[in-house]
């Protein structure tokens, strides 16, 4: 009964728009609002980045990380280079990943602590699986892909970090928990201006089967997700029954290059992680 109570709380909060957000984003969220403006210039933006020292060093590695650093690019050594090879999408990215890492490390139970530690885990290996999906496969932009790689497990990050203080909020899923994270996940994304194509494709992975041949947004994760080879750690996760249908194992196994994808994805995935850790 306490936690029907508790997740009831939860959801009106998120329907009034009164989320609870770590005080440390805020920076990641001004930077958000200057890069979503299309009338920001680079010196804005720069000014931004700088302000935040933990900004700017995030900005500086994952400009310098194997998703941006391709063909043997130089390492950038200032924020002004890596705001050149970052583009504002991959910046309005960074910031979204920086808030989505605060909601877990405001945890101080280790439990739920270590459980956000393996959700982010997940995430930037659905993030760089999705990167590569986009680029070879599916021919989905790749930059929106690598977003909402990052973005589609917010809803889980802020129900860890709710838990925090509703002890035994997560224990024993019930059916209705997956409409409930659904409500505050699409709440979530309005609040971070996630974009409506994005978002409409994040919600409508629950529940969610690959089409043949895979094509759109939608595939594009719902592939990154099956492939994962971490599991997310979230009791409302379907991961580990997302089918194998024999259509999906015919085209894997037709696709010449999944294993080396999945190789490429990892390295990826793990410098992604480590240039995103705040």
């Amino acid at each position: 009964m306490e936690k029907i109570k508790d997740f009831a709380l939860i959801v009106s909060e998120a329907q009034r728009g009164e989320l609870v957000f770590p005080t440390s984003v805020n920076a990641a969220l001004s930077l958000q609002l200057t890069v979503a403006n299309p009338d920001c210039h680079d010196e804005d933006v720069i000014r931004k980045v700088l302000a935040e020292p933990v900004l700017a060093a995030r900005a500086v590695a994952l400009a310098n990380s194997a998703v941006f650093r391709s063909n043997g690019a130089a390492l950038v050594t200032s924020v002004r280079a890596a705001v050149q090879r970052l583009g504002y999408r991959n910046l309005y990215t960074l910031a979204a990943a920086m808030v989505v890492r605060q909601f877990g490390s405001r945890i101080r139970d280790p439990q739920l602590r270590a459980k956000a530690e393996q959700l982010w885990k997940y995430s930037a290996h659905v993030a760089a699986l999705s990167y590569l999906i986009a680029k070879r496969i599916t021919q989905v932009d790749a930059d929106t892909a690598l977003f909402a790689g990052i973005m589609h497990e917010v809803g889980g990050f802020y129900l860890l970090s709710r838990a925090d203080t509703m002890p035994g909020l997560l224990e024993e899923p019930e059916d209705w928990m997956g409409a409930a994270l659904e409500i505050v996940a699409r709440e979530l994304m309005k609040k971070l201006m996630v974009p409506e194509p994005v978002s409409a494709a994040i919600v409508a992975l629950r529940g969610g089967a690959v089409s043949f041949p895979p094509a759109g947004l939608r595939d594009t994760l719902l592939l990154a997700k099956h492939l994962c080879p971490v599991l997310s750690p979230m009791p409302h996760s379907d991961d580990h029954v997302l089918q194998r249908t024999a259509a999906l194992a015919q085209y894997l196994a037709d696709y010449p290059a999944i294993s080396a994808l999945l190789q490429e994805a990892a390295g990826d995935a793990d410098a992604m992680s480590a240039a995103l850790l705040v």
